[in-house]
């Protein structure tokens, strides 16, 4: 093992053995090297006559570049956006991004935390977190509707075991019941659990109560207390697209946090959705858990073998898209614009709602619950949903997602409001076409 591995693995279990041992035998070999980037971090400081350490070009002292390119950018400098950024990301951004997650989840007041980590995307940030934590055969807690990407990184990539109970119960809510057998379940045939949690869910787009929410806190703390090491993972790719007043407004990341010594909290998020800039790829991993004495060697530590795992994967996000997004959380306009989109989603998501309400879709399928994010879906009830999204496509020229045999996706956050009752009737009609069909053959 490297020497700086070890040494940051020290100061891990100085603070919680418990951390220590929930790494994965790629987070433990983890380090942020030294070599190349602390030689030119010391040049950049040091070298005021010359410098020849950094692998970019230089020209009269300024960073190289083409006219063309820096034409497209306006008002940003090339050493702002053409450079690299360092792997853990913008010092600027990671204490902003920091600062807002305690403006956004009132929970966290009082409580210590990581500096959050950069990455390229909230999907990079998942499968850095796979890098750092999941060991092949570790048992991963997941809601039977889920997104697709989790299985690529988490079963394919890294070999997890990725276990699934009922995100619903029949009552409509979150299945309590079956996310604590399932918790118990798991935590009786193994010491280490990770449970990952993404409210607003893609894909049903539903979000958590404030009592579902504290109940989730109570069984994977008492799965903690009863000695099982708990790895609760948030995936708040929507976070902050709640519509309706009964949902939890805050992240479960926020309330977990500081819970238990054998339950380490993580946040992955990011200005994807935040900030309405999906193709920019600007994601964040935060950190969160009860550590002994002064946490901040703890979380310096998980911070530097994140960033290594940056550093070995991708070597930085784009130093321009975290410019951009630094320059936007800056602008005193940005809590009116953040609040003028919020309002156009809302009024969508109310609108489906109003749609759905008519009864003369109640005998082609059931509305799964939903309150928040981009999405809601539909259990079809008389045909086969990949049937259906075909001929509706190729039929009418509209386009949904299918999930399994009977659920289609339908992404209201990319529909205008007046386009909505046009589609469910569309849906309607492509339903009734193959049940006639269907009923012709027989």
């Amino acid at each position: 093992m490297n020497p700086l591995a070890e040494q940051l693995n020290q100061d891990i279990e100085k603070g919680s053995s418990y951390i220590l041992e929930m790494l994965s035998t790629i987070g433990k070999n983890l380090y942020f090297p030294k070599g190349i980037l602390s030689q030119s971090a010391e040049a950049k400081e040091k070298a005021h006559k010359l410098n020849a350490t950094i692998g970019i070009a230089t020209e009269k002292g300024r960073t190289m570049h083409f006219p063309s390119v820096m034409n497209a950018i306006h008002g940003i400098q090339p050493e702002a956006a053409l450079t690299y950024a360092p792997s853990f990301g913008l010092p600027a951004l990671r204490k902003l991004w920091q600062e807002s997650l305690f403006q956004k989840n009132p929970s966290l007041q009082g409580k210590t935390i990581s500096l959050p980590v950069v990455t390229s995307g909230i999907t990079h940030a998942i499968s850095v977190f796979a890098d750092v934590w999941v060991e092949p055969g570790d048992v991963v807690i997941f809601p039977d509707m889920m997104w697709g990407n989790y299985s690529l990184i988490l079963d394919v990539r890294k070999n997890a075991k990725l276990k699934t109970y009922p995100l619903f119960s029949e009552a409509g809510g979150f299945n309590l019941k079956a996310f604590e057998e399932s918790v118990k379940a798991q935590a009786a045939l193994c010491n280490k659990l990770i449970v990952m949690l993404n409210f607003p869910n893609n894909p049903t787009g539903y979000t958590i109560t404030e009592s579902e929410g504290n109940r989730i806190v109570e069984i994977l703390t008492q799965a903690a207390q009863n000695g099982a090491q708990v790895l609760a993972v948030m995936d708040d790719a929507y976070f902050g697209l709640f519509y309706e007043e009964d949902t939890l407004k805050e992240s479960l990341f926020a309330r977990l946090c500081g819970k238990h010594p054998r339950l380490m909290a993580i946040k992955l998020d990011g200005a994807t959705k935040e900030s309405f800039v999906w193709g920019l790829r600007v994601g964040f991993i935060t950190y969160g858990a009860a550590i002994e004495g002064d946490a901040r060697p703890v979380y310096e530590a998980l911070e530097k073998k994140t960033a290594g795992a940056v550093r070995g994967s991708i070597s930085n996000a784009s130093h321009l898209s975290e410019t951009l997004v630094l320059k936007s959380m800056q602008d005193q306009n940005n809590p009116s614009e953040k609040q003028e989109k919020f309002e156009i989603l809302k009024r969508r998501a109310n609108r489906v709602k109003s749609v759905l309400q008519d009864p003369k879709y109640q005998d082609a399928w059931q509305v799964y619950p939903f309150n928040s994010g981009y999405f809601m879906c539909i259990r079809l009830k008389t045909v086969n949903a990949e049937n259906l999204r075909l001929h509706l496509l190729n039929q009418y020229g509209v386009g949904l997602i299918s999930i399994g045999s009977e659920k289609l996706r339908v992404a209201f956050s990319c529909l205008e409001e007046a386009d909505i009752p046009l589609l469910f009737d569309t849906v309607l009609q492509g339903v009734k076409d193959l049940s006639s069909s269907q009923t012709k053959v027989t």
